[in-house]
């Protein structure tokens, strides 16, 4: 959809408008010519010739159409899927006030979105259908037939180009909040955050906190409150789950930041943002070894504690190197944070 985006706001026409009366015109034009040599009043030699001035004027934008099929062929099934679903967008009286402005912000006056795009998807597919040749050479040298779609899928671009992206942006609010919406009707035992409205930015208040991906049978869920700048180091055997722990809290955090509920008992917790260093990898492409890469993640982590307040989670930092320097560099790092 964004390649789609970038190419309308790029895209530059090569019919130029004054051509749109010519074409209709020589359409007048061939069809009393078809009409003449029918009725024998012109030999056959002169509806040819016609024919072929048809075939020639086509024949100097052929390139460029050629080019504009091909770029809008791999959108055709984008504008038709997006036009059924806008249409039942449309279709539908909402209640809710932030879809009510999501769709008013998308809305063109006198323009329905769905109908728009829907005649944008005919026309794509009308310039798609060229490829019969023999049909082809005929409305081209008769009718200039592709210069004619041209024209109108370059008009459609050209007055429906800035209220594209926000067409597609309706789609895509809609598809998201449907999508969380379905999250939350088939967890109905998971609570809903409780926004805290103490003093103490950063406060995370849970019980019973459980990862939601794991067998309910099988899971293991904790209490855990943490408030603004502590922190908490989590030790224990292999495999005992503290990585797994790591990422429930990770998860609890993310989930109730986007409004979703929250696989617990109670969470209560302040709006934070979150950033972690849990899963680093090396890259020889990029000449980085792990141990460089761990350093490069930590140093992003502080640069982004000198702009705002983040939910910090590591995940055995400077595994990547000796524990001598790991226990080192760990409490430096600590140091650094506080």
């Amino acid at each position: 959809v964004s390649s789609i985006e970038e190419w309308m706001e790029s895209y530059e026409r090569f019919v130029p408008k004054w051509m749109k009366p010519l074409i209709i015109g020589f359409s007048i034009l061939s069809l009393i010519v078809i009409l003449l040599y029918i009725l024998t009043l012109i030999p056959e030699g002169i509806a040819i010739l016609w024919l072929f001035v048809g075939i020639f004027i086509s024949g100097i934008f052929l390139k460029k159409v050629n080019a504009l099929q091909n770029d809008t062929s791999k959108s055709l099934s984008t504008f038709q899927q997006y036009s059924k679903l806008l249409e039942r967008i449309e279709a539908r009286s909402w209640n809710a006030k932030m879809i009510g402005d999501k769709i008013d912000e998308a809305s063109v006056e006198g323009l329905q979105a769905s109908s728009s795009i829907k005649q944008f998807g005919k026309l794509l597919n009308s310039l798609d259908q060229r490829t019969n040749i023999m049909i082809s050479i005929f409305t081209n040298g008769f009718g200039l037939r592709d210069l004619y779609i041209v024209i109108r899928i370059e008009d459609w671009i050209e007055q429906n180009r800035q209220y594209v992206k926000d067409w597609f942006e309706l789609v895509h609010f809609f598809d998201t909040y449907n999508s969380l919406g379905n999250f939350a009707f088939n967890h109905q035992n998971y609570v809903f955050p409780e926004i805290s409205t103490q003093a103490r930015k950063g406060l995370f208040d849970s019980q019973e906190l459980g990862h939601p991906l794991l067998d309910e049978s099988k899971r293991i869920d904790n209490d855990f409150l943490i408030d603004k700048e502590a922190f908490y180091i989590v030790t224990g055997a292999n495999m005992a789950g503290k990585s797994t722990f790591l990422r429930t809290v990770s998860l609890a955090v993310i989930m109730s930041n986007m409004g979703l509920p929250v696989c617990a008992q109670r969470i209560v917790y302040s709006p934070t943002k979150l950033v972690t260093s849990m899963r680093t990898s090396d890259s020889l492409s990029d000449e980085a070894s792990y141990f460089y890469a761990e350093l490069s993640r930590l140093r992003y982590i502080i640069d982004l504690l000198e702009q705002d307040d983040y939910f910090i989670i590591l995940d055995e930092i400077l595994k990547g190197t000796n524990s001598v320097d790991k226990a080192t560099g760990s409490k430096k790092f600590v140091k650094r944070l506080i």
